[in-house]
């Protein structure tokens, strides 16, 4: 297969088919874009990076991660949750990081309500994973003209109307879907990627938290 002939694909470094955003992010659409995750803390990292996502490049997120990582304990959120005023100060003092106050607090608010979840669901991963779209939901190729107007989803509002009310805040249903790519809910490679395969295999041997 030409992957060059077909919209959104290019041949990697390595000749292999793959995403045309790969060349910015080659790591992370190789190896995290799309692959499970059913760590809690690897999970809530998402759901902060992804808030701060909300507005501004993806890539300039990531590029900054390791910063955020340092600024928010590794994302421990049992951590993060006891976060005071002098903590949002020396955020927002940060250059490092993104320094918006009202996403820094999100993620003292958000940390505070996953341990309100772990309480409610046993882990935050069974409680994600509870959104996972049935087969029915998801189309049968992901071509780059349904990538590139599918901003969200059924399954995705259900996700933010429910962390919604329960205290979560920056989870719209357009944050939300982005987070169900960057878990691995849904598998959003485009047909014709190589790591499409690769994430299809990852969710077949899944075990599932409940």
């Amino acid at each position: 297969m030409d992957g060059l002939n077909i919209a959104g694909l290019i041949i990697s470094e390595e000749g292999l088919p793959c995403c045309d955003w790969r060349s910015a992010m080659p790591g992370y659409h190789d190896h995290e874009w799309g692959r499970p995750v059913v760590d809690d803390r690897r999970l809530f990292e998402k759901v902060c990076l992804e808030g701060f996502h909300s507005g501004m490049s993806w890539q300039l997120i990531y590029h900054k991660r390791e910063r955020f990582r340092r600024a928010f304990c590794e994302f421990d959120f049992y951590t993060v949750a006891r976060f005071t005023g002098e903590d949002v100060a020396r955020l927002m003092a940060d250059k490092t990081i993104v320094r918006n106050r009202a996403k820094i607090r999100s993620v003292i608010n958000n940390a505070q309500r996953a341990i309100e979840l772990v309480a409610e669901a046993g882990s935050l991963a069974a409680w994600f994973w509870q959104f996972e779209p049935a087969k029915q939901e998801r189309p049968a190729t992901v071509d780059l003209a349904w990538w590139q107007t599918t901003k969200t989803s059924s399954a995705a509002i259900r996700m933010s109307t429910a962390l919604k009310k329960r205290g979560w805040t920056w989870v719209g249903p357009v944050t939300c879907y982005s987070l169900m790519q960057a878990l691995g809910l849904v598998n959003d490679h485009l047909t014709g990627c190589h790591c499409r395969e690769a994430c299809e295999a990852e969710r077949a041997t899944l075990f599932r938290p409940v």
